[in-house]
């Protein structure tokens, strides 16, 4: 089985912005976009990419929105984005807000390697289990539904509906048994 590790890859934000510290506007939120969908595309295997706002000192929300949250809705359920090196509180409400007019969940985590989910809350019913995965970082669904003490098919749908709203991942892995089981994943 692959580990997320050797399906991520992290990518500097600034490296992409023309040595610009600051992400201003969406003509300029564009521009980066196409070229992050270039890199994205250069690595066809990669599944989760680390958007890593090292360097960066300000992004207002539409450069934000018209750049990475706009390329993470555009490959919804087939590829992750999240974003790590978040230097601000500041930085982490624009993401928000980008990600909250989106309805596109963006994953942040901290330097303590804890997530949150910027952009549309998750609904009741899935929220307990997308806090699971997120703590566990990838599971199947009868370790989920163990967890939780809940019946497996519930938990199996709820997985569904989490991967369809792009908070999470999932990937086919090998069974033991020798058929396919689906290992759902935290973009991260």
């Amino acid at each position: 089985m692959k580990s997320v590790n050797q399906i991520s890859s992290t990518l500097r934000l600034l490296d992409f912005m023309d040595g610009e510290v600051d992400g201003w506007g969406n003509a300029a939120g564009r521009e980066v976009n196409q070229r992050l969908i270039d890199a994205v595309e250069a690595r066809p295997a990669t599944l989760i990419f680390r958007i890593s706002l090292d360097g960066i000192r300000r992004i207002d929300v539409s450069f934000a929105r018209e750049s990475v949250v706009e390329l993470a809705r555009r490959y919804r359920g087939v590829k992750g984005f999240c974003l790590v090196d978040v230097a601000s509180d500041d930085l982490v409400d624009n993401w928000r807000s980008a990600a909250r007019d989106r309805e596109q969940p963006i994953t942040i985590w901290d330097s303590k390697q804890e997530a949150s989910i910027a952009g549309p809350p998750a609904t009741k019913p899935t929220e307990e289990l997308l806090n699971l995965v997120l703590v566990r970082r990838e599971l199947e669904t009868p370790e989920a539904a163990s967890a939780l003490k809940k019946e497996v098919n519930n938990v199996s749908t709820r997985l569904k509906q989490l991967l369809d709203r792009g908070y999470i991942l999932r990937q086919e892995v090998q069974a033991p048994s020798g058929g396919v089981v689906f290992r759902y994943m935290a973009i991260g």
